[in-house]
C-alpha cells in the first residue's frame, strides 16, 4: 500500500526555519513527479516545490530565495528547507507524488497521491 508520511511541521515565529519531510514507500510505480503543496482553509491548495526525477527543482515565486525541495534517494525521503519564514507561509503542508507528469488543473485531489499533511504555524 501506498503511503506518504510527513513530519517536521510546527509553530516558528517570523524569520525562523523548519524542515519537512515525506518518508514514501509501497509504490509500486515509478514516480515522475514530487511536490509539496500547502493549504489554508478555504482556499484551493497550492504547490509551492516540486522534485523531477531528472533532479531538477522548481519552486513557485512566493517562496523563492527562502524554499529548497531536496530528496535522498536512500531514505525514500523528500524534504522542505524552509528558511525566513513568514506569517503568510502558515497553511498545512502536504507531500505529493505521481506516476505522470506534474499536473496542475483542477480536480488535484485525485491526480495525486497525498499524506496527511503537517501544519506549519508561523507568528508576527
Amino acid at each position: 500500500q501506498v503511503h506518504l508520511v510527513e513530519s517536521g511541521g510546527g509553530s516558528v515565529q517570523a524569520g525562523g526555519s523548519l524542515r519537512l519531510s515525506c518518508a514514501a514507500s509501497g509504490f509500486m510505480w515509478p514516480i515522475r513527479c514530487l511536490a509539496w503543496f500547502r493549504q489554508v482553509l478555504g482556499k484551493e491548495r497550492e504547490r509551492v516545490a516540486t522534485f523531477f526525477t531528472d533532479g531538477t527543482t522548481t519552486v513557485d515565486d512566493s517562496v523563492k530565495g527562502r524554499f529548497t525541495i531536496s530528496q535522498d534517494n536512500a531514505k525514500n525521503t523528500l524534504y522542505l528547507q524552509m528558511n525566513s519564514l513568514k506569517p503568510e507561509d502558515t497553511a498545512m503542508y502536504y507531500c505529493a507524488a505521481r506516476g505522470g507528469d506534474c499536473y496542475s488543473g483542477p480536480d488535484i485531489l485525485r491526480q495525486y497521491t497525498w499524506g496527511q499533511g503537517t501544519q506549519v504555524t508561523v507568528s508576527s
